[in-house]
């Protein structure tokens, strides 16, 4: 019996739109981030999936996503299960602030290591190493044991939430999944076995 997971990361924000870090901030979608989240809702459809449980995180711009892809789902009267451990990277100092103007103020090549480095929080925030320590116990916790008994989840969170899933299930290295972009409007399906282990990767 064969489960399958879906990731899906929200639609473009309004800070996304405006170059800021954004981590815990709560901005909403833009009018691009809500098409696109419709566009996803519709793919899911038209590949005939109706997921058994559905998952996303605290933040408005991941919730608004879901809701989106349900409403074109056409599928309503369902149990939405939101948690603070599916957030976004906490970007700490540096949310709410332009990319530019922390470049300008800690430099070009410090902030580079604070955005893609595994294990290097910026001040007062979270490396992606940090982001997997909460993200990844939740899903072993809570979803993975219902995907090993062949159930469909959905899971509408972000892209560093979503980057330490990946790691863990295609089993990559630091340095792989940091080069691993995680595309709005692209949901990326995994087929995963009774024993836990990925057997299928497919994107829509």
């Amino acid at each position: 019996m064969t489960g399958t997971l879906i990731l899906v990361r929200h639609g473009q924000s309004e800070w996304n739109l405006k170059n800021l870090f954004t981590g815990w901030r709560n901005p909403d979608l833009t009018e691009q981030g809500i098409e696109e989240a419709r566009a996803t809702g519709r793919a899911l459809k038209a590949a005939g999936i109706l997921p058994d449980l559905y998952y996303t995180s605290a933040l408005r711009r991941a919730q608004h996503t879901l809701d989106l892809m349900l409403e074109e789902m056409g599928i309503e009267n369902l149990t939405i299960t939101r948690n603070v451990a599916l957030n976004e990277r906490d970007y700490g100092d540096l949310s709410g602030l332009n990319k530019d103007d922390a470049r300008a103020r800690w430099g070009e090549e410090q902030v580079h290591v604070w955005r893609r480095s595994y294990d290097v929080p910026p001040p007062g925030g979270e490396s992606l190493k940090d982001t997997a320590a909460r993200t990844l116990p939740y899903y072993e916790a809570e979803i993975l044991p219902r995907l090993k008994q062949g159930k469909t989840a959905l899971i509408a969170a972000h892209g560093n939430s979503l980057r330490a899933l990946v790691m863990a299930i295609e089993g990559l290295s630091p340095e792989e999944i940091l080069a691993r972009e995680i595309a709005t409007g692209e949901p990326t399906l995994y087929r995963i076995g009774p024993d836990g282990k990925l057997v299928e990767r497919v994107v829509l």
